[in-house]
């Protein structure tokens, strides 16, 4: 009994050094709900849940940093305090790195594929002239667009309807995450965010 307190009292420590602290899941809507249940399963296995952290960025509160090496995303609280999301990103041909701002929200986005990606996947061609955001679309739940000197970078931040890509090189430049963590993400930011992706 007593070894049993001992080794409590030290996990508690050590999760409290962690600081580690989970995120809640945002509200949804019955569209969000509805559409979330038809995207496969796996997305509500994944382990790498949002937490809230110490702010590992160093940049002001309301920007995003996306590391592409350990396939996070850190929104920047006040209090040098950051929400930690897994994310997808770019794999290795079509990694993206930049200084973006986020100059557009869309919930359930349309998606339509740029011509140099229906050229590098002619099944795509039928997509040409775009797609109605649901369950099946790419883009998922939400997307947050980022621009560059005022012109549209075709880079994203977005939900996906393949969650078990996050935490790996996947897409085409895009950051994807899970569709529950890009519409809390959503709900967090604001257009003219600024967005660093290193």
């Amino acid at each position: 009994m007593k070894q049993t307190v001992i080794v409590a009292l030290a996990l508690s420590t050590l999760l409290g050094a962690c600081q580690y602290k989970s995120v809640n899941a945002p509200a949804l809507s019955e569209r969000d709900a509805e559409y979330i249940a038809l995207v496969p399963k796996f997305e509500h296995h994944i382990t790498q849940l949002p937490y809230e952290i110490t702010d590992p960025t160093g940049l002001p509160p309301g920007s995003i940093k996306v590391d592409t090496v350990e396939k996070y995303l850190y929104f920047v609280l006040p209090n040098k305090k950051a929400i930690r999301y897994a994310v997808a990103t770019g794999d290795e041909a079509f990694g993206w790195t930049g200084e973006a701002m986020m100059q557009r929200k869309a919930e359930w986005p349309r998606w339509t594929p740029p011509a140099e990606m229906i050229k590098r996947w002619p099944h795509l061609a039928p997509r040409a002239g775009g797609m109605e955001g649901g369950p099946e679309n790419p883009l998922g739940a939400r997307a947050l667009y980022l621009y560059q000197n005022g012109k549209d970078t075709l880079y994203r931040i977005h939900g996906t309807n393949e969650p078990e890509t996050i935490g790996r090189s996947a897409s085409s430049g895009c950051i994807r995450m899970r569709n529950i963590d890009v519409i809390d993400l959503f709900n967090r930011v604001q257009v003219g965010t600024k967005v660093i992706v290193v």
